[in-house]
C-alpha cells in the first residue's frame, strides 16, 4: 500500500490547527465557570471561533497551494497581523471603529 505522506503531514497539520483552535475556545469557557471576570456571550464565541478556524484554515490553504517557503511565510505573517488587528479592535477599538467592543 502506497501513502502520499504529504497529505498525511497536511491532514495531521489541518487536525492541530482545528484542535488549537478549539482549545483556544474552551479557555474562556472554562473560565466563565470560575469567575465572573469572564462574560462571553454565544455572540462572543462565534465571532472569536470564525476569526480562529478563518485564520487556521487561510493559513492551511497557503501552506498547500504556495510553493515558496519564503512566501508562505510573508502571507502567514499577513494574514496572524490581519487576525490580531481584528481581535485588537473588537476588544478595545483601537481604530474607533463602530465594530468596537468598548
Amino acid at each position: 500500500m502506497i501513502v502520499n505522506t504529504q497529505t498525511t503531514t497536511s491532514n495531521k497539520r489541518l487536525t492541530g490547527i482545528l484542535i488549537a483552535a478549539t482549545t483556544l475556545l474552551l479557555i474562556p469557557l472554562v473560565a466563565m465557570q470560575f469567575t465572573n471576570e469572564v462574560d462571553w456571550k454565544a455572540g462572543d464565541f462565534i465571532i472569536m471561533g470564525t476569526l480562529l478556524y478563518g485564520t487556521g484554515l487561510a493559513c492551511e490553504f497557503v501552506l498547500r497551494k504556495v510553493k515558496g517557503t519564503g512566501y508562505r511565510i510573508a502571507m502567514c505573517a499577513i494574514i496572524l497581523v490581519l487576525l490580531f488587528l481584528i481581535w485588537a479592535e473588537l476588544a478595545v477599538g483601537i481604530f474607533g471603529t463602530p465594530f468596537a467592543g468598548s
